[in-house]
C-alpha cells in the first residue's frame, strides 16, 4: 500500500489538487489507459492523487475521447447526490502530460473489492446506493475491483467509461436488482431530477446530460433498481474484477 501524506483538513487537500505542483512517482501498470501516481505539493503541504492524461486515453469506438471529464462529471454527480462515493477529483490542464484528471488517492487495504464486500452487512447500504449511483451515471464498466475499501467506507472509482446517451450499463453490483429505492435515494434523485445541471454542461456533451435526467426520470417512475434487460447479452464488465 503506498501512504498518502496527513492532510489538514479536506477543504486543503481540494486546494493541494486543484493549485499544487505535480510530480510525476509513477505508472499504474495494469490499467488499460495511461494512469499515473502523482505528488501535488503547495505550500508544503503534499497530497497523493492519480492523474489520468487525455494524451493517454486509448481511443474506443463507442465513446469519444476526454474519458477524463468523465472521471470529473462522476465526482461531481456523486457530490450532487450527495453521496460522497467519488474521491476528490478534479480537471487540470498544466498537468506534466497535459490535460487531464486528478483523484485524490485512496489508501485503500489492497484485498478488499466488490465479491469481498458484498456480504458483509455493514456494507450493503452504501453497495445498494452505489448500483443507483451507477445507474444515473450509465456506468459501463464497474467491475468489483473499482469498488475500494478505504478510511473505514466505500468508494467507486474508475468512472470514465460513463454518461453515455444509449444504455450501456456494464456491472457487477446485480445483486439489488428490483429492490425498492430507499427514501434517502429517492429525496436525492428528486432534487437531481429538478437540478438544471448546468455544471454538467462543460464535461458533458447536450445530449448526454438530457440523457442522464431521463434515467433519473425512470429511476423515479419506477421506484425500483433495473434488472438486466433480457436481450442484453454482455451487462457484465469483463475481467469482472
Amino acid at each position: 500500500m503506498i501512504r498518502e501524506p496527513p492532510l489538514p483538513d479536506p477543504e486543503t487537500a481540494r486546494r493541494v489538487l486543484c493549485e499544487g505542483e505535480i510530480t510525476v512517482e509513477g505508472r499504474f501498470a495494469a490499467s488499460s489507459n495511461v494512469t499515473l501516481l502523482v505528488t501535488c505539493c503547495l505550500e508544503g503541504v503534499e497530497a497523493a492523487a492519480v492523474y489520468k492524461p487525455a494524451r493517454g486515453e486509448r481511443p474506443l469506438w463507442d465513446f469519444p475521447s476526454g474519458l477524463h471529464r468523465r472521471e470529473v462529471a462522476a465526482y461531481l454527480l456523486s457530490e450532487r447526490l450527495g453521496w460522497g462515493l467519488v474521491p476528490f477529483t478534479v480537471e487540470r490542464d498544466d498537468a506534466p502530460l497535459g490535460i487531464g484528471s486528478l483523484q485524490r488517492f485512496v489508501d485503500e487495504d489492497g484485498e478488499s473489492h466488490y465479491f469481498t464486500l458484498r456480504d458483509d452487512e455493514r456494507w450493503a447500504a452504501d453497495l445498494h446506493t452505489m448500483a443507483v449511483f451507477d445507474e444515473v451515471a450509465n456506468n459501463a464498466d464497474r467491475k468489483s475491483g473499482h469498488v475500494l475499501l478505504a478510511e473505514d467506507r466505500l468508494w467507486a472509482i474508475d468512472n470514465g467509461l460513463s454518461f453515455h446517451c444509449e444504455p450501456k450499463l456494464r456491472t457487477v453490483i446485480w445483486d439489488f436488482a428490483g429492490e425498492p429505492l430507499t427514501d434517502d435515494e429517492r429525496s436525492a434523485l428528486e432534487g437531481l431530477a429538478n437540478d438544471p445541471l448546468d455544471e454538467f454542461a462543460a464535461l458533458l456533451e447536450p445530449e448526454e446530460c438530457m440523457a442522464m435526467r431521463r434515467r433519473v426520470e425512470r429511476l423515479l417512475a419506477s421506484g425500483r433498481l433495473p434488472a438486466p434487460a433480457e436481450d442484453d447479452w454482455r451487462p457484465y464488465p469483463w475481467p469482472l474484477v
